[in-house]
């Protein structure tokens, strides 16, 4: 079994926002893997499915970003799934819009919601996808800018980079991560 984990903030006033690209990935999973994502559990909607042999929940959790690991901890305390098969997807400042970064384990950064999700499951051996939404500029405060939508002219790298986050999971699922890193990284 994988879980499937993108990482943003309930509520429309945050759709689009640069910190809700692991929700956008989820629902393009959903429509590629025609998975409704609304049942509501572990303080998430979640929407089970498959894909090929394997059975996949696709998880958007409902507790706002700095709280996300009492979902990943109440997910994996339920299932009792391994965390190699779990796979976080969330905004990365460091990585320009669109481009993805993905790894098999690692620390949460400044990114408040990985952190949470380190400290409840108390372990940082999990697979990751970073999916790069640029800097602030000079003088900008980060949570103003991690709250903003993408300009227009930023439109077409992030579609791109979601898509290619979305096509990096199924090939985690289908084939293995090593491979997704190798095609997808950069």
């Amino acid at each position: 079994m994988y879980v499937i984990v993108g990482l943003g903030n309930p509520g429309k006033q945050y759709e689009n926002t640069r910190h809700n690209v692991g929700f956008n990935v989820i629902d393009i999973l959903a429509k590629e893997y025609g998975i409704s994502v609304t049942k509501i559990k572990h303080k998430a909607f979640i929407g089970e499915g498959r894909v090929g042999a394997e059975k996949v929940l696709l998880v958007k959790p409902q507790t706002y970003m700095n709280l996300s690991g009492e979902t990943l901890i109440d997910i994996y305390n339920y299932y009792k799934v391994d965390l190699k098969n779990i796979v976080v997807i969330y905004d990365d400042i460091d990585l320009d819009v669109g481009k993805i970064r993905i790894r098999k384990k690692g620390s949460g950064g400044t990114h408040n919601g990985m952190r949470s999700i380190l400290k409840c499951l108390g372990s940082n051996e999990f697979p990751r996808i970073r999916v790069g939404v640029s800097k602030p500029r000079q003088g900008q405060d980060l949570a103003d800018f991690v709250l903003s939508r993408f300009r227009k002219e930023e439109s077409e790298d992030i579609q791109d980079g979601l898509e290619k986050a979305a096509k990096s999971v199924d090939c985690m699922i289908r084939e293995n991560i090593d491979l997704a890193m190798n095609k997808y990284n950069g």
